[in-house]
């Protein structure tokens, strides 16, 4: 098999990357990270452009389309280090009301397509912990529950019917916060085995769009590191142009190129349906953490002390890149994750 991105998906990974690289700069970081807000202008615009609503179905407004034509968009808004939560509301939340039933499903997949809702997704493993990224200000919460009879439920809970309580975070603009609320037939989305594959599958699509972000994420680190060696001098010469240096570019560079592939390839997998797709989305999220955490040790080390400071850029997306290296599964988790599933096959 050859796989290759379409002209219309390169298409409109070259429009948006214009578009962040003006309306989210890093003075707009800094910004964001003094005021977090769930939702801005630059929203508007993603809605407008149709990326918000990207995987909402067509009669509520939304493209229809699937995560293989979202995982290079989710690549450039970590490049951008977006703080709104395209992860959370399109590649997550849309799908799952998309696959539930019921006018309350249809009434939010309205709203995100038109870019009035943003949406926070509780994490499917309790052992991540009580605290929801973005659910500090969300229009939605996706939360999940189980009855005392063992019955898995998914609730889809406006923000009025929750209590959240903000947590400290690394990454500011991901706007932690425990959320409590109360189970109810209005909010029901899917219960029994209907929620439990949902919950599945949210947990593949959670690893493969954070994955993604963290390509973006790695590949800006390595730039920035990139630049600052061309600029920086020592003993009257480029530091970029020592060869130490340039290995530890090149060694975060080759990483990151490996890890690309099993993102792309997890991502076509999930779409597909195909039956280790599970297996393909541990991959990549292994793969796009380890790119990640290597782009951000590199970076920094050749920024020095520097690259810690407010002043520096660098800082803005080393928050990011850590909090999301953990997020949905750590590079150790997923290579369990993996290791399971091949002695299941025994």
């Amino acid at each position: 098999m050859r796989f290759a991105f379409t002209d219309q998906q390169l298409e409109f990974r070259n429009a948006l990357r214009p578009v962040l690289d003006k309306e989210c700069t890093t003075s707009d970081l800094r910004s964001a990270f003094a005021a977090p807000a769930p939702r801005s202008d630059r929203w508007n615009t993603l809605a407008e452009m149709g990326i918000v609503g990207l995987t909402v179905p067509e009669e509520h407004g939304g493209l229809g389309m699937g995560l293989l034509d979202l995982v290079l968009l989710l690549e450039e808004a970590g490049r951008a280090g977006l703080p709104e939560p395209l992860l959370e509301t399109t590649a997550l939340a849309a799908p799952l009301l998309g696959a539930t039933a019921g006018s309350r499903s249809g009434t939010w997949l309205d709203q995100i397509a038109a870019g009035d809702v943003t949406a926070a997704v509780a994490p499917v493993d309790p052992a991540a912990g009580p605290a929801v990224a973005g659910a500090d200000g969300a229009d939605l919460l996706v939360v999940h529950t189980v009855t005392p009879s063992g019955r898995p439920e998914l609730h889809a809970v406006p923000a009025s019917a929750a209590t959240t309580t903000p947590v400290a975070s690394l990454d500011p603009t991901r706007r932690l916060a425990t959320v409590h609320w109360d189970p109810s037939p209005a909010t029901l989305l899917a219960s029994g085995e209907e929620a439990h594959v949902l919950l599945a599958d949210l947990a593949d699509r959670a690893a493969v769009g954070s994955a993604a972000l963290l390509l973006g994420l790695a590949d800006r680190m390595i730039v920035l590191a990139a630049e600052y060696a061309r600029e920086r001098h020592q003993f009257g010469k480029p530091i970029g142009s020592f060869q130490a240096v340039k290995h530890l570019l090149a060694g975060a560079q080759v990483r990151l190129e490996f890890a690309r592939p099993a993102v792309y390839a997890a991502a076509w997998s999930l779409d597909g349906g195909e039956p280790d797709r599970s297996r393909a989305a541990s991959l990549a999220k292994a793969s796009a953490s380890d790119a990640a955490t290597e782009a951000a040790r590199v970076s920094l080390q050749v920024h020095g002390a520097i690259g810690y400071t407010w002043e520096c850029d660098l800082q803005l997306f080393l928050k990011r890149a850590w909090a999301l290296a953990e997020a949905w599964g750590s590079a150790a988790d997923h290579r369990q994750r993996i290791l399971l599933s091949l002695l299941d096959e025994r």
